[in-house]
């Protein structure tokens, strides 16, 4: 038996068979006939000397070998991809893949893309707002804006600015509820985003923090960080906000934060890529200046009690 390995055409039919279980649709992904995609595939059979599937009258199946090869080539295939994709990125610094949770996209990143635009006319800016923690790899992004606990291992990964959980509301809200006390009787609004931190730091953790014993859960709840905000600047009642997302707001004095207790989360939002990367020009150029337009969220806690 002999360790050569089959021409890479046998190879990728395969792999795109195995994967589709049908030849046609193999055929159809590789822009080839079904004549020869089968071709291929018998040229593989031939060199390795064993059958790869079993054909049926409207479909084929793995044989016991196929299903030890398939796997291994998938992967493959795919690192291939991967390799020759992060190879063409390099080449390509003028533009600039960015990926962050639709709540950071909102409140920090689309209003102000323009300032970057201005200051970086040479890199096209492209974001995507999810929650999903992407391979930068597979996924071709350049840049994450990550909130949580830090656990990037092997990527570069710097701490942009610490989560802190306090009362939100209008400034004629404000000029109502005037006490921690008076909240007890406020229409209150809860940010679900943050169910997942550990310890909580919610209503109930922040009356306690007061001194108050905390009333029966109540209120509007809201799944999206930046939604919640946007009811609190509707004057629709009180968020228990995180400070971050409504430092902008703060800044502009259409929320205020009129007590002194806010609670710590140990969570942050985090600037994070591919260990090195962060050296190249066009992502290098976009660090620093995701930090100086973080600047307004670290004023905005000055003189803050913080808890725990």
């Amino acid at each position: 038996m002999t360790d050569h390995l089959p021409p890479l055409t046998a190879l990728r039919a395969f792999e795109a068979a195995a994967r589709n279980l049908s030849f046609a649709k193999a055929a159809d992904e590789l822009n080839v006939t079904p004549a020869a995609l089968s071709f291929q595939i018998k040229s593989l059979e031939a060199f390795l000397g064993a059958k790869v599937f079993h054909r049926l009258n409207r479909a084929v199946e793995l044989t016991e070998v196929g299903q030890a090869l398939a796997p291994g080539l998938e992967e493959a295939f795919d690192r291939i991809g991967s390799t020759w994709r992060n190879a063409r990125r390099l080449l390509d610094g003028q533009v600039l893949n960015v990926t962050a949770g639709p709540a950071f996209t909102a409140m920090w990143l689309a209003p102000r893309m323009y300032e970057f635009a201005q200051a970086h006319p040479e890199i096209e800016l492209r974001f995507s707002a999810s929650l999903k923690v992407v391979d930068f790899d597979r996924d071709q992004i350049d840049v994450a804006i990550r909130f949580g606990y830090p656990k990037e291992d092997g990527l570069f990964s710097h701490r942009l600015v610490d989560e802190y959980m306090a009362p939100a509301m209008t400034p004629e809200l404000a000029r109502k509820y005037t006490t921690p006390e008076s909240l007890l009787n406020a229409p209150l609004i809860n940010d679900d985003s943050v169910a997942f931190l550990s310890p909580p730091a919610g209503w109930r953790q922040w009356f306690t923090a007061c001194g108050i014993t905390p009333p029966a859960l109540h209120g509007v709840r809201f799944s999206n960080a930046d939604h919640a905000i946007n009811a609190a600047l509707a004057g629709s009642g009180v968020l228990m906000g995180r400070a971050s997302l409504a430092a902008m707001a703060v800044r502009e004095g259409r929320l205020v934060l009129p007590f002194d207790t806010a609670l710590r989360t140990g969570a942050a939002f985090r600037f994070v890529c591919p260990e090195g990367a962060q050296k190249r020009p066009h992502i290098a150029a976009f660090h620093e200046w995701i930090i100086a337009v973080m600047e307004p969220c670290l004023d905005v806690m000055q003189g803050k009690v913080l808890v725990p």
